[in-house]
């Protein structure tokens, strides 16, 4: 419904204000589009995520829900009305907490906060929780977030911590050097930009899983409605229309040309004045469909008699294999053996941020400015797409408001990138909630099957594993999660016999494409229930059996690889012998104490991550340069998603270096100015970002010192216009105006690239697919209601090899946000395609549902890492989910086999155990 604008009069962080909109106007769009106040968030336009929340008359609302004239003649507060000169409380605990990461749900947090602490400055947890329940975070896990705002009052502030000196930034817990603009608003994300003349865009996509199409009159579809410019499709499209991340399996059009294989597939766009866009009736578009067979089950299309790519032979894309000895021989020997099964389910990534940016010409070079984890890979597929040579493309990633791998694909890129080409104006885009639900990639459902065998003394003898990943209508990371899942489905073990199949099956679903572990979660839950059922077959602690089993500096990996050292599971499962006796104690007397109605389990489970691509090339290049007026300028390409890149690169560089880290300036990712860094993915960036930025430092560093003429014991200082080196007593004074400047306006540079050494897989999977892992062990307690099935979080203790930690906040937050992601997958996410396209009915983890975590970051340094450093991201994940199956049976006697453990699951897995008892 839309009524004709009236003025709407109230009062905006203490000012007045007045606008003309229509009265059921969202004030969330009345505050962002009329008034530009775009600190406040929109992530879903239905109440859900909370990333609107202003306060009205000190209320919390969403702004999203509230219409225009329901604050006529009232107060309304946002996250811009905060900070008056300074920071307030409450926006400086976050930062000294570390509980803004990507940033797109902190204006939401940090106004349900403000009400809160107005009438209650000291709240506790559970009041906190209960005021910020209807905010939803997929970074921080919330941890953080609870303890900024119970802290909030302290005057020291979190002790007050000085930025760290020179030569202390690696180790420091500094605040996160982009976090000022998170917790004032002023972050830009991709929605937050509009050029005052850009054309709006609606996607046409395909409400069929698999179908034939084609258009009618489209001419006079724009001629009837005035403010419409143009439709486009895919004979528009003047380059290759097809994109890939892995360029071998690149299959996917930017626009589908007369077939749609997955429901949601963009078919066309419609280009047009915004609020001919807005007005705009999608259904009215001319197109006519002709639905075809479709699969959506793995299984199913293994079988299909059509595939679901017509130029292929079946559906599957790519199988992936290691294998090493004689698994059959040793699981028909081995004292005990465990077989199983699992099913997982997909998984939606539900960053809070939604797919948007804008595209526009600057000459004959086309500039994006989108989310995006990987802009070095956008560039290159929208060029290949709009057939242009890739420096006549130009991406600027705005800050991203999650992304956990979903980002790494092209979503928007091309699209916009179409319109203004054709056009010559401005391009505007930001998906819906459905719309991103629906069109982007998802973790792969996995059915699969192991069994594992060991001796009579607890040491594992062999293993197999079989595996079929969902990749759904396109390749996207598949042939990543093949290949990747077979060298990490034996977990971090010294297992002599194995051998491992993973394969990407294509079926008419949702695209599959990289989330946080590419696979290795999936095969993790196979792997370390069986563990735990070994263990038990055998009657031995799960721990130590873990620790008995544990790959050790010396040890060859399923793949081959041998490690002299760095290799540190066994210090993680170490780490956690305390915490696992207090466990497991607390739960013997809980369940003595109980009625039966509800009881208690503890889980434990491993994981080992392989840093980086897989036995290929993954270079990361990374730049700095010192300007005339004493200025040092560090190019940080590696796109901050929420893990903080931006901070530790540039504390390892600081340190390399030997400046304050305070002395260090950042430019971002940008192709036009900052090198390749790679991809945001795969847990690379501290480890092979970071070290590249070490011998950036070390050169630029060396540099200096010649230029002195000094040795490297020496000291460096910035003065203005110079760069003081002291050796003793001994000063000289570098005047940096008699140096020549270089193209981009700095006296001294360096350009240094890091390629970690790998050695690619052979036929049998044998190799050293990976420089560095990383590795983590943790402990899950719950309680489990045996009449309704539900599953209540006590505790969770996570162990995490960081190898050293660079910033320990920035580290416990990605631990406790990996923890929420793998709470979401073990209990309560399951997308349904089609049905589950908001996020009402696909269930995240709240802030209530995410338990006490306590983590233990232990330091085993790797020689290849930047100061020691392994990377963490990805692998933080991976033990959660096990952990909480293994404990769900301890406490009733019955593993659940599908994901998610739903109540009814759960329910369903114990009457078979009831009966076995």
């Amino acid at each position: 419904m839309t009524l004709e604008r009236q003025a709407i009069a109230f009062d905006l962080n203490g000012s007045p204000v007045s606008v003309s909109v229509s009265p059921v106007a969202r004030l969330s769009a009345v505050l962002r589009d009329e008034l530009r106040q775009t600190g406040t968030k929109v992530g879903c336009d239905a109440g859900d995520c909370g990333a609107c929340t202003v306060l009205v008359d000190g209320a919390a609302v969403c702004a999203c829900l509230m219409p225009a004239a329901g604050v006529a003649s009232r107060a309304v507060r946002t996250v811009e009305g905060l900070a008056n000169g300074s920071l307030a409380a409450v926006q400086d605990s976050f930062l000294r907490h570390g509980a803004a990461q990507c940033g797109i749900c902190t204006p939401g947090f940090l106004m349900a906060a403000t009400a809160l602490l107005e009438r209650n400055p000291r709240p506790c947890e559970a009041e906190v929780k209960d005021a910020l329940g209807g905010v939803l975070c997929r970074c921080t896990g919330y941890r953080k977030v609870i303890e900024a705002v119970m802290n909030a009052h302290l005057p020291d502030r979190l002790h007050n911590n000085p930025p760290p000196e020179a030569g202390l930034a690696v180790g420091a817990r500094a605040p996160r050097l982009d976090g000022l603009p998170k917790v004032t608003g002023a972050e830009a994300f991709g929605a937050d930009e509009r050029p005052a003349d850009a054309l709006s865009v609606l996607v046409i996509r395909s409400p069929h899983w698999h179908a034939d199409f084609s258009f009618g009159d489209i001419e006079g579809f724009v001629a009837n409605r005035p403010g419409l410019v143009a439709v486009y499709t895919a004979r528009d499209i003047p380059g290759d229309n097809r994109f890939g991340v892995i360029p071998a399996f690149a299959d996917q059009p930017a626009l589908a040309d007369g077939t749609a294989r997955f429901r949601g597939e963009a078919v066309a766009l419609i280009a047009g004045e915004r609020a001919a866009i807005e007005a705009l009736d999608a259904a009215s578009f001319p197109v006519e469909w002709r639905e075809r067979p479709h699969v959506l089950e793995q299984a199913e299309a293994k079988q299909a008699a059509e595939p679901v790519h017509a130029a292929r032979r079946n559906n599957l894309l790519i199988e992936g294999k290691v294998e090493r000895g004689d698994p059959e021989a040793a699981l028909g020997a081995a004292h005990a053996t465990a077989s199983g099964e699992i099913r997982t389910a997909y998984v939606e990534h539900a960053y809070i941020e939604p797919e948007a940016g804008y595209a526009a010409m600057d000459g004959d070079t086309l500039v994006i400015k989108a989310c995006t984890q990987s802009p070095f890979m956008d560039r290159d597929d929208t060029a290949k797409v709009l057939g242009l040579a890739p420096d006549k493309v130009r991406i600027v990633p705005t800050a991203t408001g999650g992304g956990f791998g979903s980002k790494l694909d092209l979503s928007l890129q091309p699209l916009i990138g179409l319109v203004a080409l054709k056009t010559g104006r401005p391009a505007a885009l930001a998906y819906t909630r459905a719309e991103s639900m629906m069109s982007t990639t998802k973790r792969h459902p996995a059915d699969m099957r192991a069994t594992i065998g060991a001796d009579a003394e607890g040491r594992v003898t062999g293993m197999v594993f079989e595996g079929d990943f969902n990749t759904g209508a396109y390749a996207s990371w598949g042939p990543t999660v093949a290949v990747r899942v077979p060298v990490h489905a034996s977990g971090p073990y010294f297992t002599p016999n194995y051998r491992a199949v993973g394969r990407a099956v294509h079926t008419n679903g949702p695209i599959s494409g990289a989330f946080r572990g590419f696979g290795v979660p999936q095969a993790t839950i196979m792997q370390e229930t069986l563990y735990d059922e070994l263990a038990t077959k055998l009657g031995m602690d799960r721990l130590a059996f873990r620790l008995k089993n544990a790959l050790r500096d010396g040890m060859p990996t399923v793949s081959g690889h041998v490690m002299a050292s760095g290799v540190g599971i066994a210090a993680c499962l170490e780490a956690l012998e305390g915490p696992w006796e207090r466990a497991c104690a607390e739960a013997e007397r809980f369940n003595a104490g109980s009625n039966g109605v509800a009881r208690r389990g503890v889980g434990i489970a491993s994981c080992w991550y392989g840093c980086g691509n897989t036995g290929i090339p993954n270079p990361s290049t990374i730049k700095a340069g010192v300007t005339a007026a004493g200025e040092v300028v560090l190019h940080q390409g590696a796109v901050d998603i929420g893990q903080g890149s931006n901070t530790v690169i540039a504390q390892i560089f600081a340190d390399a270096l030997g400046l304050a880290l305070s002395e260090i300036q950042l430019e971002g990712a940008d192709t036009a100015i900052t090198p390749d860094a790679g991809k945001t993915s795969g847990s690379r960036q501290t480890f092979i970002s970071g070290k590249a930025a070490e011998k950036a430092g070390r050169a630029l560093r060396e540099r200096i010192l010649r230029t002195a003429n000094v040795s490297g014991a020496a000291t460096i200082a910035l003065e203005e216009g110079a760069v003081v080196v002291s050796e003793g007593e001994a000063r000289r004074r570098i005047d940096l105006s008699g140096l020549a400047a270089d193209a981009d306006g700095y006296v001294l540079a360096v350009a240094e690239s890091y390629d970690p050494p790998t050695r690619p897989l052979d036929a049998q999977g044998q190799g050293e697919p990976y420089a560095v892992y990383g590795y983590g062990a943790q402990i899950v307690e719950l309680d489990v209601d045996m009449a309704l099935g539900t599953v209540r979080l006590v505790k969770i203790t996570a162990a995490h090899d960081v190898g050293r930690a660079i910033n320990p906040v920035l580290a416990e937050g990605q631990i406790e946000g990996g923890i929420a992601q793998g709470i979401g997958m073990a209990l309560m996410e399951d997308y349904v395609p089609g049905r589950t396209e908001n996020l009402h009915d696909y269930l995240i983890p709240t802030i209530g549902d995410v338990p006490e975590i306590d983590t233990i970051l232990v330091e085993v340094p790797d020689p290849e890492g930047p100061f020691g450093a392994k990377g963490l991201g990805e692998h933080v994940l991976i033990p959660t989910a096990p952990a909480i199956l293994n404990a769900i049976r301890d406490a009733t006697g019955a593993l659940v086999t599908q994901l998610p453990a739903t109540p009814t699951r759960v329910l369903d897995a114990m009457r078979p155990a009831r009966v076995a008892r």
